[in-house]
């Protein structure tokens, strides 16, 4: 009788169905697993070929092509009168230095289009840094010296290898007697590639041998400092406020519920509202950083309010009570025990809501900070550009070389996301406690 029972219809035991189930389970559960597994790799190897691809296309606008030429700084095409006055010799014929220095380097060439390529090979700004030498060195007026000077984008590109002599002559820029004089500098080591400084030191040009970051990262550095400045202060107080003091009632709930609408509002609807208010309303300075970062500080805003109130959430009700029943103020409370404990977690999402900003790129388009900078901006009010905007010209700009100095100005941007994000980490780590 005891035995019928503990069978079922198909004569199984009860042991053996509940065998039967946990093998099910348990092979459910791997399965599981593996599928997650399957997901990790897969998003892993699609990150990793995405960075690869940039950093194959990015490391090369880290070298860049010189040509040494020997410079004769004739007194005659630069202080013909001899005065050795500055104003002078600024004013001098650079260009002409270079092109004759090509001529003497290469005597053959005689015809005029022929001399229109040689002269080409070297960049346009190649001047403006020989003048630069004279201000730096008046002394080398009347001199000799061997020095080395930028290539052209389109020789740069073709020694890197990123065109072949073999593709017809009609199909490429570089013709086949600027590829015979490139050889032969090849040849008496006179054409190297060497580290470009130029591109972490230099501002945005029309040129892109010449063309660097470093106009683009002070201009987010400045807009970061305006963004920090006016969204932690507000972002803490607000959220203080609505967790510590704010009666629970419909309004508050209407700002809670607004806070987290506009954490999802699409950021461009932010720079039309910069557009409208800031430049329009305001009139503040176009293109400059004091707005840009006006403009992302209502981005973060949202992020470090919700940030922050979950972070007040996490401190245990006990450290309220103990402060509260020795006899301080719900003030005293919050400002020496509450939020000390708190903003750890605090610091991680504005942090977080920072490298947000950083690579934020459709509302900074909004109030101008597109426009061809060339200068390194000096203060907020300078006309700037960022980071992400500057990737985005250079992307849409026709020459090949730009390729390069985008992949490389991306790569730039993703180390500073990631050392902000790790900064994150490091704050949560040193400063979290557990209760």
């Amino acid at each position: 009788m005891t035995e019928s029972i503990l069978q079922d219809r198909t004569g199984r035991n009860t042991a053996d169905r509940v065998q039967a189930g946990l093998k099910r389970r348990y092979a459910a559960e791997r399965r599981f697993r593996i599928y997650g597994l399957i997901s990790i790799l897969t998003a892993m190897g699609f990150l990793a070929a995405l960075l690869t691809s940039i950093a194959g296309n990015g490391y090369g606008a880290f070298l860049q092509t010189h040509v040494r030429l020997d410079i004769l700084f004739s007194k005659a095409d630069l202080d013909p009168g001899g005065t050795g006055d500055p104003a002078v010799l600024r004013q001098g014929d650079y260009d002409a230095l270079i092109k004759d220095a090509l001529a003497h380097r290469f005597p053959d060439v005689t015809s005029r289009a022929d001399k229109r390529k040689l002269n080409g090979m070297i960049s346009a700004s190649a001047g403006f840094d020989l003048a630069q030498m004279v201000a730096d060195e008046p002394e080398i007026v009347g001199t000799t010296q061997r020095i080395w000077l930028p290539a052209t984008g389109d020789i740069d590109v073709f020694v890197k290898g990123n065109v072949s002599e073999k593709v017809p002559e009609t199909e490429r820029r570089i013709k086949d007697v600027e590829i015979g004089w490139v050889k032969a500098l090849q040849s008496t080591g006179d054409l190297e590639l060497k580290f470009n400084t130029r591109f972490f030191t230099s501002g945005d040009s029309r040129n892109p041998e010449v063309a660097g970051i470093w106009g683009a990262v002070v201009g987010s550095l400045f807009t970061l400092i305006i963004t920090l400045a006016l969204a932690f202060p507000l972002g803490v107080m607000a959220a203080v406020y609505l967790e510590e003091f704010a009666p629970k009632n419909r309004w508050t709930d209407l700002v809670e519920v607004n806070i987290n609408n506009l954490a999802a509002v699409p950021s461009i609807v932010f720079g039309l509202l910069g557009l409208a208010v800031f430049l329009n309303f305001f009139h503040l300075p176009r293109s400059a950083p004091l707005v840009g970062g006006m403009v992302l500080a209502l981005i973060t805003l949202p992020t470090i309010i919700i940030a922050s109130r979950a972070a007040l959430k996490a401190v245990p009700p006990s450290i309220r009570e103990a402060a509260l029943g020795v006899g301080a103020s719900r003030m005293q409370t919050v400002t020496h025990h509450v939020l000390p404990l708190a903003m750890p977690g605090m610091l991680t999402g504005t942090i977080i809501g920072m490298a947000h900003a950083l690579g934020e790129t459709a509302p900074l388009l909004m109030i101008g900070m597109v426009a061809f900078i060339v200068d390194i901006p000096t203060s907020p009010l300078d006309p700037a550009t960022v980071l992400p905007v500057q990737v985005y010209l250079w992307a849409d700009s026709a020459e090949r070389a730009f390729v390069e100095r985008t992949s490389a100005a991306i790569l730039v941007l993703i180390a500073f996301l990631i050392c902000m994000n790790l900064l994150a980490i490091i704050l949560r780590k040193r400063f979290e406690r557990r209760w």
